[in-house]
């Protein structure tokens, strides 16, 4: 039987990987506990810099046309919506520059991201107040928690483009979050589902020994 968040034709590659990741954890790979305020740095304790952004996944690159993708906006008294590509492409544009840190130790500076602001999307959805958290599910089984507030910071996006192109597949294309305030696990790939919620429920790596926030600042890795 699938773990909880795996398709059924999860195989040995993504169970290497998730025990490997699952080690990580309770080993505390990574953690320096020298947490300082970003205004003090630019490189998050723990974290070494490189120049290309790396693929990293559950070992399954969803094909998602841009055809037959959908997001399904709900939860928590919000009003739904459904997008297709098209409704995406409608709503107003926004674009952010920024630093992408990854629980995995690497960081990359300066990266672009064009698509809608996540503060857009909670204008139209009008979620009641008692909505504190979200839930994030992709197509290809992965899901993650997090914040309601750290979903709308400022320059969270639901992300079309990457560097001017359209956002490659291996990156979550056609579409993803990103939420650059946080370790990028949290930044779902291949984005199909938003669901607000009053009560924080973790998703696929947090309930494998990771953190429910995940502030890179913070050194907030794991559990």
């Amino acid at each position: 039987m699938a773990e909880d968040g795996d398709p059924p034709n999860a195989g040995p590659t993504r169970q290497k990987l998730v025990e490997t990741k699952q080690r990580w954890a309770r080993e505390g790979r990574g953690l320096t506990g020298a947490a300082a305020p970003p205004a003090r740095r630019r490189l998050p304790p723990g974290q070494h810099e490189v120049a290309t952004l790396p693929v990293l996944d559950l070992g399954t690159h969803p094909t998602v046309s841009t055809e037959l993708w959908s997001l399904t906006v709900a939860g928590c008294g919000a009003r739904p919506l459904k997008w297709d590509w098209s409704d995406l492409l409608a709503q107003p544009a926004a674009e952010v520059t920024a630093d992408i840190h990854c629980v995995t130790t690497w960081t990359i500076y300066g990266t672009r991201w064009a698509g809608v602001s996540t503060r857009h999307l909670l204008a139209l959805a009008q979620p009641r107040p008692e909505a504190r958290f979200v839930m994030l599910k992709s197509y290809d089984g992965y899901s993650t928690n997090l914040p309601l507030d750290r979903f709308a910071a400022e320059g969270a996006l639901i992300a079309h483009t990457f560097d001017g192109r359209p956002l490659p597949r291996e990156h979550g294309g056609p579409v993803r979050l990103v939420v650059p305030d946080l370790y990028f696990w949290k930044s779902a790939k291949w984005l199909r589902a938003i669901t607000f919620m009053e009560k924080d429920s973790p998703g696929y790596w947090e309930l494998r020994g990771y953190h429910d926030e995940g502030d890179p600042w913070r050194e907030e890795r794991y559990r």
